[in-house]
C-alpha cells in the first residue's frame, strides 16, 4: 500500500506561510533547516498519517489559481462539522477571507496566495485496486491433514 509521503510548498516568505498552517490550521511543526549561511530555508509541518508539508523557500514568482488550473492547485485540511464554522470566522478574522463556499468545503488563501480548503466532505474509503502491473497469484490450497 502507497501512502502520501509529503507535499512540498514554495515560498517567499517561509516563516510566514508556515505560521498560517501552523497556526490558523493547526498543523504541528516537525523540522526547521537552514541554508549554510543560517538562514532559514524550509519548515516542515505535520499533515497526519505520516505525511509532511514541507514549506521550502523559493525566489521564483508565485503561480495565481483561480478554479482548476494544471498540476497541484489547492490544498485541503479535514475538519470535523462542528469545527468548520469556527474555523472559517477565525480564518476571516486573521485576514484570511473565504472566496467561497459549499455545503462541506470553504476556501481560503495561505499569504502567498495559494489556496487552502478547510473540508468535512465524507470520503469513501475503497478498498485497494491492484495496478496493472500487479498480478495475483492464485492461493494454493493447504494440505489436509490426515487422521
Amino acid at each position: 500500500m502507497r501512502w502520501l509521503h509529503h507535499l512540498a510548498l514554495g515560498a517567499h516568505d517561509v516563516e510566514r506561510v508556515a505560521t498560517f498552517y501552523r497556526d490558523q490550521l493547526g498543523l504541528r511543526e516537525n523540522k526547521r533547516h537552514h541554508y549554510p549561511d543560517g538562514t532559514l530555508r524550509s519548515i516542515w509541518l505535520d499533515l497526519g498519517s505520516h505525511a509532511v508539508l514541507m514549506i521550502e523557500h523559493t525566489t521564483q514568482p508565485p503561480r495565481h489559481v483561480d478554479g482548476i488550473a494544471p498540476g497541484p492547485f489547492l490544498l485541503a485540511v479535514t475538519v470535523t462539522p462542528d469545527e468548520h464554522a469556527a474555523l472559517a470566522t477565525q480564518l476571516e478574522n486573521a485576514g484570511h477571507p473565504i472566496e467561497s463556499r459549499t455545503d462541506f468545503t470553504s476556501y481560503t488563501r495561505d499569504p502567498e496566495g495559494n489556496r487552502v480548503a478547510i473540508s468535512h466532505y465524507p470520503i469513501e474509503k475503497s478498498p485497494p485496486v491492484l495496478s496493472p502491473k500487479t498480478t495475483a497469484k492464485p492461493l494454493k490450497p493447504l494440505p489436509v491433514p490426515s487422521e
